[in-house]
């Protein structure tokens, strides 16, 4: 009855899993399939054991197992695509067919063949087991459960294989103990196929491997309150996978070996032997992805054979293929902390760029940092100018614990470590041209071990190397931008004359009006058209000849708020819209009005938009530190993180149906022409918030 009991037990602790899943928020689409597939598990392993305690009715409650059974392979599919992927939708869209089948399939299978399932026998399997015999569509059914419980694995070792550093000390418990759970189904299954029975041995061997695997998800949610990581498998085709080596070689040895069983006459010891080779595989398995394993195996081979730590041959030649597709600064960075965490067997590898315009060190990648925990550690600030100027003074990989000086406590702030033996934290400049271009900080190394002076120079030329890589995409970057605005200027000339001509023309039809004056209906007709037609040609005309000519200003002494006032009155035509005003008393301001009062009112109609004639909008004014700031804030529909980043103040990037993307790109530059700039915070289905900052005139001018 041991065997009931440990049955007792998984259901158990499967059933709380999946309850425990179902408590956190927010619910995801990896926690609604886990908690689905640990349900699953409970229910087939109760329906097990309930066929264990009533053998005179273990065929009814085997056809019942086997049709939940037949629910598993869609559901930790599901979960093996979803879990921990921050592109997790690319890949449910492109597995959208496999993923279909497993759903649909397997339940097909049970549903419409439910009589050519499972059929009564007294001897079964090699020992002459008491069971049941599986008929076709049994045999079937286990095929595709075999496929299903492949292709999990080989989804989370994908997951896994990308993951680095403090990510994959994240999830893999988790890994892990679904790995061994549908590694020993990958058993039991091939045994079912095998010998064409459901063998009572092996449904014990299941009972077992969901207790353990229990076990081990637990420690994972127990550990740390991190259910979904942002890790970014590539989208290529899978290539020297792991999973398809061990199945490939584990069903060959299980296939030759059933042939030679059979041969001759059978072996009671063959499960427990395919099992043996099985868990060999596995172990060999653990132990190529094992950080510790492979930092121990180099130390010894350098130690032994008296052959450098680092062979830099294969180092620079990764580190080519890595970055050199690369033309984006965040996807550079990612790969460089990927590689670095690789090479040194650290688990914690962050990089900083410098923002010269705003100040501060800005996010760009991290192994241990989510991408969005990242903005909210940026220093800025007078912290970030004692960073930076403490990083331009330092030429080589500093011990950032190991030091006192005030920029090394703010690295060490934005940086955290997450475990108290991981070693020291080291900082490598990324200088380049002479600019400091960024930072990166490598810490939380595999057993705490210290940098050599072997790693720290290796570490150096890898710093030297981001660098210079990194420069070259500021350069693209400022020369395409470049490229981009001499076109935009072309192409606006062209639609300048264009326009003007049509414009003409509507003139011309207007002045000719007063012929067909006594025609109620067509005069009518035609003022409204003509009107509004040459109303918004000239508009655009007057927009994209300010982009054609040099920006020029006539400041004059102003009054912010006074100007605000003016220009926002009138404005509040719209009654389901909340406009109010919040001005303060200031200095006053070296302003065009005219050039102002358009930013002024951009933003407000923009706020208008964005609220669509619901909703509140707050137009203040305040003087702080010496600059005039103007807030405009609404509660509408917000805007994206990465159309802010990338789209916001560039030409003809909107998220406007009607508008044709230049407004905000005037705005910006009318802004620095005043020796100001424009700030920007929103957030979808939040409301956006512009902050204008204009230098205040000095007290004695």
């Amino acid at each position: 009855m041991i065997e009931v009991w440990i049955a007792i037990l998984a259901v158990v602790a499967s059933a709380l899993l999946a309850a425990l899943a179902l408590l956190r928020r927010p619910r995801t689409m990896p926690v609604w399939s886990f908690a689905a597939g640990m349900a699953c598990l409970s229910i087939e392993t109760g329906l097990a054991a309930l066929a264990t305690l009533m053998p005179e009715r273990m065929l009814y409650w085997h056809h019942w197992r086997l049709l939940v059974l037949s629910f598993l392979p869609g559901t930790w599919v599901l979960f093996s695509l979803t879990y921990a992927r921050g592109n997790a939708r690319e890949f449910v869209a492109r597995w959208r067919v496999p993923l279909i089948t497993a759903f649909i399939g397997p339940p097909a299978v049970a549903l419409l063949f439910s009589k050519a399932l499972i059929l009564p026998s007294d001897h079964i399997g090699p020992d002459y087991e008491w069971g049941l015999s599986l008929g076709t569509a049994g045999r079937f059914l286990y095929v595709l459960v075999l496929v299903g419980c492949i292709l999990v694995l080989m989804n989370l070792e994908r997951t896994f294989r990308s993951s680095v550093g403090t990510m994959r000390w994240r999830i893999k418990f988790m890994i892990l103990g679904v790995g061994l759970l549908f590694a020993a189904r990958t058993y039991t299954t091939s045994q079912a196929i095998v010998f064409h029975s459901v063998i009572s041995s092996l449904q014990t061997v299941n009972a077992v491997a969901l207790v353990l695997a229990c076990g081990v998800i637990a420690i994972s949610i127990t550990r740390t309150s991190y259910f979904e990581v942002n890790v970014y498998p590539s989208r290529k085709v899978l290539r020297n996978s792991l999973t398809f080596l061990i199945a490939g070689v584990y069903l060959l040895i299980v296939g030759v070996f059933a042939e030679t069983v059979t041969f001759m006459g059978g072996d009671a010891a063959f499960p427990l032997k395919a099992f043996a080779v099985l868990a060999a595989l596995l172990l060999l398995a653990v132990l190529l992805v094992s950080e510790r394993f492979r930092l121990h195996a180099n130390e010894f081979i350098s130690r032994h054979f008296q052959r450098p730590l680092h062979d830099y041959r294969v180092i620079w030649n990764r580190f080519i293929q890595a970055t050199t597709s690369c033309v984006h600064q965040t996807d550079l960075s990612r790969a460089i902390v990927r590689l670095a965490c690789d090479i040194f067997q650290a688990l914690s590898a962050t990089i900083w760029l410098v923002d010269n315009e705003r100040q501060r060190l800005a996010f760009a990648a991290s192994t241990s940092i989510a991408e969005l925990d990242g903005p909210n550690l940026e220093p800025s600030g007078p912290e970030a100018l004692e960073a930076i100027q403490g990083l331009r003074n330092v030429q080589r990989p500093v011990d950032i614990d190991a030091t006192q000086e005030r920029w090394a406590e703010v690295l060490r702030q934005c940086t955290p470590g997450d475990f108290k033996k991981g070693g020291h934290r080291v900082c490598v400049p990324l200088s380049a041209g002479g600019n400091l271009l960024g930072v990166l900080i490598l810490g939380d190394r595999v057993g705490g071990v210290r940098f050599s002076t072997q790693d720290l120079d290796l570490l150096k030329c890898i710093g030297d190397q981001a660098a210079a890589s990194l420069l070259n995409i500021q350069l693209s970057q400022r020369l395409m931008q470049a490229r981009e605005l001499e076109a935009f200027q072309a192409m606006s000339a062209f639609f300048v004359h264009d326009l003007k001509n049509t414009a003409s023309t509507l003139s011309l039809m207007l002045q000719n009006l007063p012929v067909h004056f006594d025609d109620p209906e067509f005069r009518a007709d035609a003022l409204r058209g003509i009107s509004r037609t040459v109303q918004h040609v000239n508009n655009i005309i007057s927009r994209l000849t300010l982009l054609r000519q040099e920006l020029a200003i006539q400041p004059v002494e102003v009054d912010l708020s006074q100007l605000v006032r003016e220009t926002v009155q009138g404005m509040n035509a719209d009654s389901g819209v909340d406009l109010s005003l919040d001005l303060a008393p200031m200095r006053k301001v070296a302003l065009d009005p005219d050039q102002v009062r358009k930013v002024i009112t951009n933003l407000v109609l923009n706020a208008r938009e964005a609220v669509n004639g619901n909703g509140v909008i707050r137009v203040s004014t305040r003087e702080e530190n010496g600059w005039a700031i103007l807030s405009v804030s609404d509660n509408g529909c917000g805007m994206t993180r990465e159309f802010l980043s990338k789209s916001l103040f560039k030409p003809f990037q909107t998220t406007k149906k009607s508008g044709i993307g230049i407004g905000m790109f005037q705005r910006r530059m009318i802004v620095e022409a005043h020796r100001g700039r424009i700030e920007v915070q929103s957030e979808p289905g939040k409301g956006t918030t512009f902050r204008v900052w204009f230098p205040c005139l000095r007290q004695d001018s």
